[in-house]
């Protein structure tokens, strides 16, 4: 039986090295002029792209997972159109996978990893379990969380500072002359719902502001649960002036039973969001929202997990995403228009916060370099120190 073309003979039909030939077959770049010899000689020669065969040789199948709660998520989306790409360049594919936040998921997800169905896996899980950890540390192929982590954990982790987020949005409506901050959160026992609560509670104190269980509401992190959780702490208590949601979909929940109720936006109720999706520059009134550098940390776990492939031995790090407060008119009022602050000059100014034109946005960052103009955050990356930590870490 005759042997089929190979890449010996495509690279003779084509007239260029085998090296040039393997480069434009696994996908990576390559100059377009040889790209366009190399398939036209192979689609001559009849020649079929084996993946299965060439990663059973190499033990390399050039894909990569990215396994999220909600693949509906603006949040998610964000993170994928910058994974992507960074792995594209390198001539990898991205599979996706949605789990629901369900914890079974995720572990079966890691376990899968011993399949070799690709190289590494991105993961961003709600919750962080005992057995999340012991899966991770067994992993068989390189892994990335993007979220928290028990300080110590063996993995390369980015996270984004919801803390300090919580407090850039509690100052900024202090600083509004807003005294009663109705909280809606989502699931305590997810990692950035218990963050959350906790920065909530701080901020408060540090402006002298009461804990009040009665103008909080917990729920789960859905538009729809949004709703819900406004319309119970509205129909409960009274005097509420503020609303501090722990994301988007939550605000725009929010926002929907305020209009419903006759409320006005800002001027009886001001409303700031977490995660600062499309979403919020899309919604009406236009929302206030935290930016935790979603895309930020969906490029810096696409770049360790392409640096752990190169280096399988190196030490593991940490990347952190400082957030961005983005002041739209949920706060501000349309046609507001106010100097932007950064975070150290609201501080020092007793919270006063910038109330920017609707429609152009001023950023107040934590701390690290201002990015008023872009919207950027610094992005700094340390080393994993081995230290024992509470399962479920701090964002």
């Amino acid at each position: 039986m005759a042997e089929g073309p190979t890449i010996n003979t495509i690279a003779e039909r084509a007239g260029v090295s085998i090296a040039s030939v393997s480069r434009v077959l696994n996908g990576l770049p390559t100059r377009q002029e040889t790209v366009r010899k190399v398939l036209a000689a192979a689609e001559e020669l009849g020649y079929v792209r084996n993946a299965v065969a060439r990663s059973l040789k190499s033990r390399r199948t050039n894909q990569v997972a990215f396994a999220m709660a909600d693949i509906g998520n603006p949040v998610y989306l964000a993170m994928v159109r910058q994974i992507q790409p960074v792995l594209k360049a390198a001539g990898y594919r991205l599979v996706l996978h949605s789990t629901d936040a369900i914890v079974a998921d995720e572990i079966d997800v890691l376990h899968s990893l011993g399949e070799r169905y690709v190289d590494g896996l991105i993961m961003s899980p709600l919750r962080v379990t005992d057995e999340h950890l012991k899966t991770i540390a067994t992993a068989r192929a390189p892994v990335v969380i993007i979220g928290s982590v028990p300080d110590g954990t063996r993995v390369d982790n980015v996270r984004a500072d919801s803390r300090t987020g919580v407090r850039l949005a509690i100052d900024h409506l202090h600083g509004l002359g807003r005294r009663r901050i109705g909280f809606l959160n989502g699931p305590l026992d997810t990692v950035p719902g218990a963050a959350r609560a906790a920065a909530y509670r701080e901020a408060l104190k540090e402006r002298g502001l009461p804990y009040d269980e009665g103008i909080v509401e917990v729920g789960d992190f859905y538009r729809a649960e949004g709703a819900r959780a406004a319309r119970a702490l509205l129909d409960r208590a009274a005097g509420v002036d503020a609303l501090m949601c722990a994301n988007d979909l939550i605000a725009l929940g929010a926002l929907d039973v305020l209009r419903a109720a006759g409320l006005r936006v800002p001027e009886d109720v001001a409303v700031v969001g977490m995660d600062d999706t499309d979403l919020a520059a899309a919604s009406w009134p236009s929302l206030t929202s935290v930016s935790l550098g979603s895309a930020e940390r969906g490029k810096a776990a696409a770049e360790l997990l392409l640096d752990r492939l190169n280096d399988m031995d190196r030490e593991p790090r940490l990347v952190t995403v400082p957030p961005v407060l983005v002041v739209r008119a949920s706060t501000a009022g349309e046609g507001a228009e106010r100097r932007p602050v950064s975070a150290g000059q609201a501080l020092s100014a007793g919270g006063e916060a910038s109330t920017p034109r609707a429609g152009s946005p001023s950023r107040t960052t934590g701390p690290g370099p201002d990015r008023e103009s872009t919207g950027e955050a610094a992005v700094t990356a340390v080393p994993v120190q081995a230290a024992p930590q509470p399962k479920g870490g701090t964002p």
